[in-house]
């Protein structure tokens, strides 16, 4: 059974930890952590979830997630997955005082792309150049998680897609794709696939993260609403702005020996239609 994208017919107590019991903390348990939750704890890792409000996530704790509040109490000196997305100045001045508190060895932190600003080809070399405010709190928050006494992994993805999520699901609720440029994106299963090799390794620095195919908006529209038998619906670039970003993240995938379950929007598309009708039919 699935919840939320975590494995709730996982054994946690009959896998080996290969973390060296250290336990790993996720703060913020949204999309992605929930899917990095059950690869981690498949392999018998401690998890804690650090949210704002634990009794929304009581179903997961039948899988093992341990559901806390975000408290000094939870474990000290462990992994931590940072993937809540910059706040107000009050709010990160919290968060960070939490992580201090903490005294965490490592920190693999989830960012995004939009440090890169208006640059329309980036690489694992090519420097931030925020130009919106979102982009520079990101950059503030890297650049704060670097300076700490602790391993930092940062992981900057593309635009995240998976079951639930993406052009395929716009198109099947009669909205308009978000117009833009040549864009990439990566699926939500293979960003957590990362993240679990970045828990269990020593890389550190600022990586960008995307699959094998950026696209234009138009490309996956039109395609998906051929594969469902839908009208095509233009994307309008005036409504929905988007800057167009083509990403290469071979090298942190290299680096940390991760190959892509879905290399390109088709692939990773039919698995997230595939999944929907899983779910629903269940």
């Amino acid at each position: 059974m699935w919840s939320n994208g975590l494995r709730l017919d996982a054994s946690p107590s009959s896998a080996k930890c290969e973390n060296g019991d250290s336990p790993v903390i996720l703060l913020g348990l949204g999309y992605t952590t929930t899917r990095l939750a059950s690869r981690l704890l498949i392999r018998g890792v401690p998890v804690w979830a650090a949210v704002r409000q634990p009794h929304r996530f009581e179903r997961l704790a039948v899988a093992g997630l341990r559901i806390a509040e975000l408290t000094p109490e939870l474990p000290k000196s462990a992994v931590l997955v940072h993937s809540i997305p910059p706040l107000a100045d009050a709010e990160t001045g919290v968060i960070r005082d939490l992580i201090s508190g903490l005294s965490p060895r490592r920190i693999v932190y989830i960012s995004a792309t939009t440090v890169y600003g208006e640059q329309t080809e980036v690489n694992a070399a090519t420097a931030v150049q925020a130009t919106s405010e979102k982009g520079r709190r990101r950059i503030e928050e890297e650049n704060w998680l670097k300076a700490g006494r602790w391993s930092a992994l940062i992981v900057r993805p593309a635009a995240i897609y998976g079951p639930g999520r993406g052009v395929h699901v716009r198109l099947k609720e009669g909205k308009t794709p978000r117009g833009s440029g040549l864009v990439s994106r990566i699926h939500v299963d293979d960003l957590a696939a990362v993240l679990e090799a970045g828990v269990f390794s020593d890389l550190e620095g600022a990586w960008p993260l995307a699959d094998d195919h950026p696209c234009a908006t138009a490309e996956i529209s039109s395609w998906c609403a051929r594969l469902l038998s839908l009208p095509p619906l233009s994307a309008d670039a005036s409504t929905f702005p988007v800057a167009g970003r083509a990403v290469d993240g071979r090298e942190i995938r290299q680096l940390l020996g991760v190959d892509l379950g879905y290399p390109d929007y088709q692939a990773g598309t039919l698995a997230s239609l595939a999944y929907e009708k899983a779910f629903r039919d269940f």
